[in-house]
């Protein structure tokens, strides 16, 4: 079976878990039963690190390579490493000019930035848990200071059209962004998404890419259905934004419907 062997990519939120955070017992059991079939089924997520791990734990699976932060950290299987994983590839970028222009447009919004170590810093409101244990509340001029992996806006004051709206105005040709739930936007390094990092992986898996599956629901899960569509799998959550589904070469159920677990027992 190895010699066949899929490289099965999985969102985490909305598409692994529910909204809710809920883990389903078919979604479990479909994962083990793909890795127990002998494919590398990893998660490629805008989680960070430490939000990635305790994933990984549940579902019981440990691939080689796990992609973090929306592809600016790929982690490798470390034996040595306290939690079973060490970074293998990080990307990163001066956040300072990317904020102070965000800020000119978006006074009121709320910032983070994750480093290399997956640490945040961050000014404003966050909702509890969505930036990891290992955070600190600073001044803005803070978190202009040293390299970045990623850079996290929210403003809940915004609906999600406004929200895109004004991100577009300000043309961040510099780094590559995705808004996330509504009124998130997730600013990573230029050029750098779940696709480049899962091409790096797929080549040191010596997978092709006509067997490399996809599955996501958000709008930066777009690089990666794209890619994983174009020789592949490419496969969108039921309840995905029509821009997701419009690059997805397949659309499942729903998270709510255990969407993944229908792909992976058809795997």
């Amino acid at each position: 079976m190895t010699s066949a062997r899929w490289l099965v990519a999985l969102d985490i939120d909305g598409t692994v878990l529910h909204e809710s955070g809920h883990l389903s017992d078919a979604v479990t059991a479909a994962v083990r039963a793909a890795r127990d079939a002998g494919h590398e089924v990893t998660l490629a997520t805008g989680r960070s690190v430490a939000m990635t791990l305790p994933i990984l734990e549940r579902l019981e699976i440990r691939p080689e390579y796990v992609v973090c932060s929306n592809g600016a950290i790929t982690l490798r299987r470390d034996p040595d490493a306290v939690l079973g994983y060490s970074r293998f590839h990080v990307e990163s970028f001066n956040p300072a000019e990317v904020l102070t222009t965000i800020r000119d447009n978006l006074p009121l919004a709320n910032y983070a930035v994750e480093d290399e170590e997956g640490h945040y810093r961050y000014t404003g409101w966050f909702p509890d848990g969505t930036l990891g244990a290992v955070s600190e509340a600073v001044e803005f001029d803070r978190l202009l200071e040293g390299p970045a992996t990623r850079v996290v806006v929210i403003s809940p004051g915004h609906a999600i059209e406004d929200f895109l709206s004004v991100v577009e105005r300000m043309g961040l040709h510099k780094v590559s962004y995705n808004v996330g739930w509504t009124a998130w936007l997730d600013i990573a390094p230029d050029g750098v998404n779940k696709a480049t990092a899962l091409e790096r992986v797929r080549e040191l898996l010596g997978i092709p890419r006509s067997r490399v599956l996809a599955v996501g629901d958000g709008r930066n899960d777009i690089d990666m259905l794209s890619w994983a569509a174009a020789e592949g799998r490419g496969v969108a959550m039921g309840q995905a934004p029509d821009e997701v589904v419009a690059v997805a070469s397949e659309v499942t159920g729903t998270d709510l419907e255990d969407g993944v677990a229908s792909v992976l027992a058809a795997l």
